[in-house]
């Protein structure tokens, strides 16, 4: 999962120094001039101590996107019950935001994290709402996240694009069939 939820407050301190470290180090250098030893120096523990916790720092990197993504979903109390369109357009509006304030850099690196993130949100909306489908709904939330993501993308890099108000709309009108929702 990529969102951190262990409970010992060591491990959560110990992962987000290290997540604070990538963040500040990606300010200055490019993601692939970042070593784990520099992800390490900076967040003041060792190395081994980085790889108790993440097997290499693309996995740091996925986390801590999926962490800041979730942030921002958690501060615009998004939640989807799996009844209402208006909770999937409040989705959409996290994505495009999310992509329209994020660094290019490491643009290959968010598809996964958000995708998942966005994945576990409608699913969890599913255990309150089945969406009445012969489809798994497994199926359903990854064919929905794999669609808000893509369009949010392809929105992020348009030069001149309308506002992530209106692609919201669109959007929540072309992927609410799936989910069996009014538009």
């Amino acid at each position: 999962m990529i969102v951190e939820k262990t409970v010992d407050p060591r491990i959560r301190r110990t992962r987000l120094l290290l997540q604070q470290a990538l963040d500040k180090l990606l300010e200055k250098r490019a993601f692939d001039d970042i070593s784990i030893q520099d992800i390490a120096d900076a967040a003041t523990v060792n190395r081994a101590t980085f790889y108790d916790h993440y097997p290499d720092k693309f996995a740091l990197l996925t986390c801590t996107i999926g962490c800041r993504f979730q942030e921002l979903v958690t501060h615009r109390k998004v939640e989807f019950k799996g009844t209402c369109a208006g909770e999937l357009k409040t989705i959409v509006l996290v994505v495009c935001d999310y992509l329209a304030n994020s660094r290019r850099q490491l643009e290959s690196h968010m598809e996964s994290a958000i995708i998942t993130a966005v994945r576990e949100i409608l699913l969890a909306g599913f255990k309150q709402h089945v969406p009445h489908s012969a489809v798994a709904p497994e199926i359903i939330a990854a064919s929905v996240s794999w669609a808000i993501y893509g369009a949010a993308k392809e929105w992020a890099q348009t030069p001149d694009r309308c506002s992530s108000e209106e692609i919201a709309v669109t959007v929540t009108a072309l992927v609410a069939p799936m989910l069996h929702l009014p538009a």
